[in-house]
């Protein structure tokens, strides 16, 4: 058994994007709940998404300078060798009073200073590589790794250390869970008698996503399909003309349960965290990858799920014209339906953020 307060502490790094701050979360959320009195400290910058996100859900927060390197011309990439060499300052300072015995990288640039500093005061070292390319982070830190936790069995290939690599699946927070589709569907003003399309244009908007299903909507409305759109905060002043009887556009739904559980079918991104919750929930999806993104690794992520007939990958190059001929033929197709929801199922890691967990809190029991 865990002895006391003194002997359970948890490093965690990651963040930058949801993608890589969320599975994170939902793995300290389980040692929180199975260790009340545990110590756990997350690393990351104060200006991107965990700064706000952890000091809210009641986790120790300390930051340090990262930043990640822009593929465009700019300032900040020649500040970038100064700012990674106070931030691995700032980290190993952070571990040397925090003294963490375990510590779990998630991701993201801010994971690198943060995890390099937790192994050299010999904390244990688990990292959670959430998309099919293994990024940058992850293969630098690989070294320094006692675990590697993946969610895409292809993701093994490109990492060195295979005796260390785990296919665990991303973990998911509690918080996500399927609630009864009727019920969901009247949340939204829907009723059960029509097929039901759920667009993500992103937190803050996916262009090319929202342009797709401007140009869809004449064509969905003619097919009676209802559609909840979420245009992105930056968007919605040029889409909400668009809503309608059968269409509700906002720039951002806050209780995704409720929008996961009304639909048949969604479009959406490939990040990392959207994938995930596919995966949790058993959802249809159509999956149009980013090309914006560091590595192509939207693409991966996609790919990964398109040649198990888990999800079917357009290209956003070509999602303006395609995306309404490829709604209306695969939300009337149940069998294709429910292809898609048999074959994601079957790669769910619902289990991962509870695996992990227990795997940090009993190296905390070897010690």
């Amino acid at each position: 058994m865990v002895q006391g307060k003194e002997d359970s502490r948890f490093l965690f790094a990651g963040g930058g994007t949801g993608g890589h701050l969320f599975p994170a979360v939902a793995v300290a959320e389980r040692i929180r709940a199975r260790l009340p009195e545990s110590q756990i400290l997350f690393v990351g910058t104060k200006n991107k998404i965990e700064g706000k996100v952890v000091p809210q859900l009641g986790f120790e927060f300390r930051s340090i300078w990262i930043k990640g390197f822009s593929r465009k011309i700019s300032l900040e990439n020649f500040l970038f060798p100064l700012k990674l060499i106070v931030s691995i300052i700032q980290s190993i300072a952070i571990n040397l009073n925090f003294r963490p015995k375990v510590a779990i990288g998630s991701g993201g640039y801010v994971s690198g200073p943060a995890i390099f500093g937790s192994s050299l005061v010999g904390a244990k070292v688990i990292l959670i590589e959430q998309n099919s390319y293994p990024g940058v982070t992850t293969r630098l830190l690989e070294r320094f790794a006692d675990e590697i936790h993946i969610s895409f069995e292809e993701t093994k290939k490109y990492l060195r250390k295979k005796e260390k690599v785990f296919l665990t699946g991303n973990p998911i927070r509690q918080n996500l869970k399927s609630i009864d589709k009727t019920e969901a569907l009247k949340h939204f003003g829907f009723t059960s008698d029509k097929k039901t399309l759920l667009i993500l244009g992103g937190s803050l908007g996916a262009r090319s996503i929202n342009e797709a299903a401007a140009n869809s909507i004449a064509q969905l409305n003619d097919s009676n399909i209802q559609i909840l759109w979420q245009s992105g905060n930056i968007y919605y002043e040029n889409y909400k003309k668009y809503a309608g009887k059968n269409v509700l556009v906002m720039p951002f739904i806050e209780n995704m349960n409720l929008a996961y559980s009304a639909c048949d079918l969604l479009v959406s991104r490939a990040g990392a965290t959207t994938i995930a919750e596919i995966v949790g929930l058993g959802i249809p999806s159509i999956i149009i990858p980013s090309p914006n993104v560091a590595e192509n690794h939207q693409y991966y992520n996609a790919k990964s799920l398109s040649d198990k007939d888990a999800a079917i990958l357009v290209n956003d190059e070509i999602v303006k014209d395609a995306l309404a001929e490829k709604v209306v033929s695969t939300i009337f197709n149940d069998d294709l339906l429910m292809k898609l929801k048999k074959n994601v199922s079957e790669l769910s890691g619902k289990n991962a953020a509870e695996i992990i967990a227990g795997n940090a809190i009993n190296y905390i029991e070897q010690k």
